[in-house]
C-alpha cells in the first residue's frame, strides 16, 4: 500500500515567519524557490499580497480586495533558491512588523498548478497540467476589479465562492459551469473568469494523499465538534462557511506550534491577525475544531477547507507520524 509519495511536504509547501526592516529583506529557510508567496502583515491591517513566478515578481494582486494587478517595485522583489525577497513596500515589510508567508512549488507532484490565460467571453477550456481533476481552482481577472472566484469540488462546478467577500456559495452557470477534467477546466462566460482579452490567473489544486486534502465538514456547535480526517498532520488549513456571509479563516502551525491553535488571519479582509480564534486541534492524522461559533461550527452547515501537510500519517516507508 503506498501511503503517500510525499514524504517531506516542506519541500512543496512551507510557512515562514519574519519579521519586517522597512529595506530590502531576504527571506530564506523556505526550502525551495517557491512559485507563490502569499504574504499578510499580522501586526497591521495591511492588505494580503499574492505574488506568483508565472506572472512574475513584483506583479501584485491582493486576496482581501477586487482591484486588478498592480505592479510593485518595492514588493515582492525576487523569487530565490531558498525563499524570496522584499523591498520596503509596507503591506510586505513594515518596519518591526511581525509577517507571515506562505509558500507554494508548482509541480503536479504536489497537485499544483498556476495557469495564465487569456479571457475570451464565451465558455472555453483552459489546460492544465495536474494530470487529475482539481479539487480547487482560484481564478483572478489580473486586467480587471472583479473578484476572486473558487471553484471547489464539493459546491461543484453550478457553483462559486469569492475569496475577497464573505459571501455564501451561490449557483451561477457563467463562472465555470463544467466540472473540470485531468487536463482542462471551463470558465464561463462571466467576466470574472473570463472577461473578453483580459489577463486571467488560475491557482488549480489537487488531493494528493499524505499531503493536501480538499473537503468539508458538517458543524455541530459544540466545543467538542467534529473532527476532520486528512491523512496527516496538517501544516496549514484555509476554511470557509458555505451557507452563510462569514469570513475566510487560515491558521497554520508556524503561528500555532501548539494545541489549541488561536492565530487566525482573514483571507477576505485586512485585518492583523485575531489572536482569540477560532481554536482547533492539530493531530497526527488530521484537526479537530475545538470552537462553537457560528463562522467555523455553525451546528448542521456545511464548511468547505483546504488543508496542506506537516508530515504525513504514515510516510512512504511506513514511519508514523507523531502527534504535537
Amino acid at each position: 500500500m503506498a501511503y503517500t509519495t510525499i514524504d517531506k511536504p516542506s519541500d512543496y509547501f512551507n510557512t515562514k515567519l519574519y519579521t519586517g526592516n522597512g529595506g530590502t529583506n531576504a527571506q530564506t529557510g523556505v526550502g525551495f524557490q517557491p512559485d507563490w508567496v502569499w504574504i499578510k502583515n499580522r501586526s497591521g491591517s495591511d492588505q494580503h499580497a499574492l505574488y506568483d513566478s508565472v506572472r512574475g515578481a513584483n506583479k501584485y494582486l491582493s486576496s482581501s480586495r477586487n482591484i486588478a494587478e498592480a505592479t510593485q517595485s518595492d514588493g515582492l522583489m525576487s523569487f530565490n533558491s531558498d525563499g524570496f525577497t522584499v523591498g520596503a513596500d509596507g503591506g510586505v515589510n513594515t518596519n518591526s512588523n511581525n509577517f507571515v508567508s506562505w509558500n507554494w512549488k508548482k509541480t503536479a507532484t504536489a497537485g499544483f498548478d498556476i495557469v495564465s490565460f487569456t479571457g475570451s467571453g464565451s465558455q472555453r477550456t483552459v489546460s492544465h497540467n495536474l494530470g487529475v481533476k482539481p479539487s480547487m481552482i482560484i481564478v483572478k481577472n489580473r486586467s480587471a476589479t472583479e473578484n476572486w472566484i473558487v471553484y471547489d469540488k464539493i459546491n461543484g462546478a453550478g457553483n462559486f465562492m469569492a475569496l475577497n467577500l464573505n459571501s455564501a456559495s451561490a449557483a451561477s452557470s457563467s463562472m465555470f459551469g463544467v466540472e473540470p477534467t485531468t487536463s482542462v477546466f471551463t470558465v464561463g462566460t462571466s467576466n470574472a473568469t473570463n472577461k473578453s482579452s483580459s489577463n486571467m490567473i488560475a491557482y488549480c489544486f489537487a488531493e494528493k494523499q499524505g499531503y493536501s486534502k480538499f473537503g468539508s465538514y458538517i458543524g455541530n456547535g459544540d466545543e467538542d465538534s467534529t473532527f476532520i480526517y486528512t491523512g496527516f498532520k496538517p501544516a496549514f488549513v484555509m476554511l470557509k462557511r458555505t451557507d452563510s456571509t462569514t469570513n475566510w479563516y487560515i491558521n497554520d502551525t508556524k503561528r500555532d506550534p501548539f494545541n489549541k491553535a488561536t492565530h487566525s488571519l482573514f483571507p477576505n479582509l485586512s485585518d492583523a491577525e485575531n489572536t482569540t480564534g477560532w481554536f482547533v486541534d492539530y493531530v497526527s492524522n488530521g484537526f479537530k475544531i475545538r470552537d462553537t461559533g457560528s463562522e467555523v461550527n455553525a451546528s448542521g452547515s456545511t464548511h468547505i477547507y483546504m488543508a496542506f501537510a506537516e508530515q504525513p500519517l504514515v510516510t512512504s516507508t511506513g514511519i508514523p507520524a507523531t502527534a504535537r
